[in-house]
């Protein structure tokens, strides 16, 4: 591989910034690579310091589903900036991106803009406190709602691939706070909850599970948890960072009609800007400061350039509707990959929610973080490293979700196949 520029990249970006990221993940260590430094994206492709071009699944986390340097976007972009980057003032902008959200997800009657899918949880986490009086919250095993002290605990993603049940400096004391349920089992989270029920202010989950791989929820379990939830005056938070407009336009909520308390939004809506949001009953909303005693601010909220990339995406997926192209697309590809694997005599599974598929090398199917755990995250390195080769670039964890964007097309899919076939035959040496 031609990596000579990412390796000395590398090696000077040690110097400055711990282990050369700002994100562990983007580290590869999971994978046995070093980063790769990227130079520059359009559509569906990256390409790297050394202009090697990759087929893109990453997608920035999920963030980008029409694909990267959208015209539209870049243009709405453009001339935002031009009229000023930053005004810590209200805009009607704001207004704009924040009406189309609420109309999109009706559970949203009020939305707070803020920065990051972190912030977005952290935020409507300390809302609900507020509401319910009670401390406690519960969220389930695998599940990652950024990196805020209470939440890191039995987490996905970065921590999972990286070996960590939690994170150093985290106060026992703030973990107390956290009750984890297995996610798809309804009776033990019921269990739990009815044990708690006088001490928790709410239950937070992510609809589909996408920080320890693509876990769909089985039937019932999300119409369980409301209706637990409601019986025992619970409020239910959906984070719906990853899910928000991505497996409909109104999120996971309108794909399994079930209507939470709260609702965390992030990546998509921002347009590969830092942005997010948070919202729910007008009622609980108007707890925020000014109009409460909850308090939340942030000098970039709603910052003009990022509002504009939301509208713009927004605006296109309201006009567009891609949702049942891009489900072909994956359930077409996530086919490919698990028949490739039978006929190299390969064990894989297939996990896919709409446009997310992941890749588990284990002879089970995934319905949990526990069963996640079970992958042979060495044969997945083996297969990653394969796939570098063959200039297709996957989300960098087997306890990560791969996305497809409307710019992936017919083609990409095809040599995407073919990348696949000549990975796994290399395995099966």
């Amino acid at each position: 591989m031609a990596v000579n520029r990412s390796r000395k990249l590398f090696e000077e970006a040690k110097k400055y910034i711990p282990g050369g990221v700002n994100s562990p993940v983007r580290s590869l260590k999971s994978v046995g690579l070093s980063p790769i430094f990227i130079r520059k994206a359009k559509g569906s492709k990256i390409y790297d310091e050394e202009g090697k071009e990759f087929i893109d699944y990453c997608m920035s986390w999920g963030a980008l589903i029409l694909g990267h340097a959208y015209p539209e976007t870049i243009r709405a972009v453009k001339a935002a900036a031009e009229r000023g980057t930053s005004y810590g003032t209200a805009t009607r902008a704001e207004i704009e991106l924040a009406r189309m959200i609420s109309e999109a997800v009706p559970s949203m009657e009020q939305v707070r803009l803020v920065n990051s899918g972190t912030e977005a949880v952290m935020s409507a986490v300390r809302l609900a406190r507020a509401c319910t009086g009670r401390n406690k919250i519960l969220k389930f095993e695998g599940s990652y709602h950024g990196h805020a002290d209470y939440l890191l605990v039995k987490a996905g993603s970065g921590l999972a691939g990286h070996g960590l049940a939690a994170s150093a400096g985290v106060p026992a004391d703030f973990i107390r706070q956290t009750l984890v349920a297995p996610y798809n089992d309804l009776k033990k989270t019921e269990e739990i909850i009815k044990r708690n029920r006088k001490d928790l202010a709410a239950v937070i989950v992510e609809p589909v599970l996408a920080n320890c791989g693509v876990i769909p929820p089985k039937p019932g379990f999300l119409e369980g948890l409301r209706a637990i939830t409601e019986r025992e005056d619970i409020l239910l938070i959906f984070d719906e960072v990853i899910t928000g407009f991505r497996l409909s336009y109104g999120g996971a909520q309108e794909y399994f009609g079930i209507r939470p308390d709260l609702t965390c939004l992030g990546k998509i809506v921002g347009g590969g800007f830092p942005l997010a949001a948070f919202g729910g009953r007008k009622k609980i909303m108007e707890l925020l400061s000014p109009l409460g005693e909850v308090y939340q601010a942030g000098t970039l909220s709603g910052n003009p350039v990022a509002v504009s990339a939301g509208i713009s995406v927004l605006r296109i997926l309201k006009k567009t509707s891609p949702y049942e192209k891009m489900r072909a697309r994956t359930s077409i590809l996530a086919g490919i990959i698990s028949d490739t694997g039978r006929r190299c005599g390969v064990q894989l599974k297939i996990s896919a929610a709409a446009s997310l598929f992941s890749i588990f090398f284990t002879a089970e199917e995934v319905t949990d973080f526990g069963k996640a755990q079970t992958q042979n995250l060495k044969l997945f390195g083996k297969f990653y490293r394969n796939m570098i080769e063959e200039n297709i670039y996957l989300s960098p964890s087997g306890f990560e979700s791969n996305f497809l964007s409307l710019a992936h097309t017919g083609k990409d899919i095809e040599k995407t196949a073919e990348a696949v076939e000549k990975s796994l035959k290399k395995m099966r040496g």
